[in-house]
């Protein structure tokens, strides 16, 4: 079986990599294509894969749509599409993920939404079905048309497929067109949610749970039939994993104290604007020793940065406080996984704001606290996905509203260590069974796809659709519309951009003006010395001709 993987870049791989390897390993062919490249260049996760199944594993990248007009008005769609899928009832209390949307749909769209909002709740299914009709009518992008047949994959898998801006959805629609069933595979726990529309449904929606297919269903407009509930594949290496050393050789080598249980602080990695969790962890620490009283006050403490915030952590120093190490990277290899497992096994509780690390403290057993701020309301409960961690099956989190319950709960756990977190790992994680783990479950709806007819692209309106949109191209130019067809953040950069190419002409005018005036000056000075040399000339020969009468 040939099958083409496409991601939106190398890291998506990641939570796959189970997957891919037991599908290689069953002697399917697979070609793992990404849409756009990272800066630090292909992963070693990558790497590794390929040198493990030389045979069976490519790796490439798929092309991109075209940056051409037709691509513009993709993005005014989709766009807009996502805006309005935020006006659902579900999102009321959540005001950074529709302010995200609103600040990047085009201006048309905020106002249908605004008046879906304010006056007609019931208008909303329509409009997003007037709205993915016209989608529809967009041309078919030739370059991922070839690379579609090129391929010629008898599956077609896609994540994250819902990213905001990818041309992910044109290699569904090649595929479909072209007769080859697609999978849509969930990369994480907070993407139907908090993420963009699936604008056209694949054949399979591959999902960790009944939450998600609930959201899928709901959110999404999934045909139920489509979905499969496989578990959380990505977790499936912490579930019965041993340590790698035991806990007072990883202590030592951490820089912490052997002799009593350490707390686990696991970073986040907020909203794009909100305010760096450092100093907050700092002011934790500092509450911590302050005010945790005899349970807490010299317990040791070890902090994992988040490996997409890194930088905030430079030049930070924890030596004041006495017992506290900051380690950790993204567990992508065999040492950095097993620094982070030994972290979360050997740790007494396990302390952050939101972040699937969560989840993974929750496999391996331990407590797991959270601390709801107001100042941090936006990441945690202004989520749909995070509340998934406090109400599915019992929940996951143990919760306090200020530090002072907080710390109570905290120095409870640490004297104790009691957990039952397997009812919600049961349900979120391996919803088949504790000891079913989704890795198998996956490679076979893989497998299972084959033979899978996906359904004739429909063309009923496509072509009244594209000429409505050809027409609106013509005026994405003109200035009068502008705040029709262009979102919140792009008429603020073309404002900006406008203001700087005016005073850019403004300073060439400036410097014309007294490039001219300098030319005007030097003219007008020498026109008097050429004045001056004349009069002077005149002078003498006037004298010349006295002497001589």
């Amino acid at each position: 079986m040939k099958i083409l993987f496409i991601a939106r870049r190398y890291l998506y791989f990641r939570n796959f990599e189970s997957v891919i390897r037991s599908l290689a390993a069953r002697g399917h062919e697979l070609q793992l294509a990404v849409e756009i490249d990272d800066t630090e260049g292909r992963p070693a996760l990558v790497d590794a894969l390929l040198r493990d199944f030389p045979t069976t594993i490519t790796c490439g990248y798929a092309p991109a749509r075209g940056d051409d007009g037709w691509a513009w008005m993709a993005s005014r769609l989709r766009l807009g599409l996502d805006y309005l899928r935020y006006q659902h009832a579900l999102f009321d209390d959540t005001p950074k993920l529709t302010d995200r949307a609103r600040e990047r749909a085009p201006g048309i769209f905020v106002s249908i939404g605004r008046g879906i909002r304010r006056y007609a709740p019931w208008a909303r299914r329509p409009a997003i079905g007037l709205v993915r009709a016209l989608e529809r009518g967009l041309p078919e992008d030739p370059e991922i048309r070839r690379f579609m047949e090129a391929s010629r994959p008898d599956v077609a898998l896609i994540t994250p497929l819902i990213d905001v801006g990818s041309s992910q959805i044109e290699y569904l629609r090649s595929a479909r067109s072209l007769g080859i069933p697609t999978a849509m595979c969930v990369w994480s726990w907070d993407h139907l949610s908090s993420k963009a529309l699936i604008r056209e449904c694949p054949d399979r929606v591959f999902v960790w749970n009944d939450t998600q297919k609930r959201e899928a269903i709901e959110l999404h407009g999934v045909d139920a039939r489509r979905v499969v509930v496989t578990g959380a594949q990505c977790f499936d290496q912490w579930f019965d994993r041993q340590p790698s050393r035991d806990r007072e050789t990883f202590c030592r080598e951490m820089g912490l104290p052997t002799d009593r249980p350490f707390v686990l602080y696991v970073c986040s990695a907020p909203f794009l604007g909100s305010a760096p969790e450092a100093p907050f962890v700092l002011e934790w620490i500092r509450r911590v020793r302050q005010d945790g009283g005899p349970g807490l006050r010299d317990v040791p403490i070890l902090v994992r940065p988040h490996p997409s915030r890194t930088r905030e952590w430079q030049g930070v120093d924890v030596s004041l406080f006495g017992g506290v190490a900051i380690h950790g990277s993204s567990p992508v290899d065999g040492a950095s996984r097993a620094d982070y497992f030994d972290a979360l096994y050997h740790s007494a509780a396990v302390v952050g704001l939101n972040t699937s690390a969560f989840i993974e403290a929750g496999i391996v057993g331990r407590p797991v606290h959270a601390i709801l701020l107001p100042e941090w309301y936006e990441n945690q409960m202004g989520t749909v996905h995070f509340r998934y961690l406090l109400d599915v099956n019992g929940g996951l989190l143990i919760t306090a509203h200020d530090f002072d319950e907080h710390l109570r709960q905290l120095a409870e756990s640490v004297s104790s260590r009691a957990s039952n977190l397997r009812p919600f790992i049961r349900t979120f994680v391996r919803p088949q069974g504790l000891d079913i783990a989704a890795t198998p479950l996956f490679v076979e709806a893989v497998e299972d796809m084959r033979g899978v007819v996906p359904p004739a692209a429909g063309s009923g309106g496509a072509s009244l659709a594209h000429r409505g949109l050809s027409m609106l191209l013509r005026l994405r130019h003109r200035r009068r519309v502008e705040r029709w067809l262009y979102s919140q953040r792009e008429l603020e950069v073309m404002e900006r951009d406008r203001r700087a190419e005016e005073a850019t002409r403004q300073r060439e005018a400036e410097l014309r003006a007294r490039s001219r005036a300098a030319r005007e000056t030097k003219q007008a000075e020498r026109q008097r010395e050429w004045e001056r040399h004349r009069a002077a000339r005149a002078a003498q020969d006037a004298e010349k001709k006295a002497m001589r009468s």
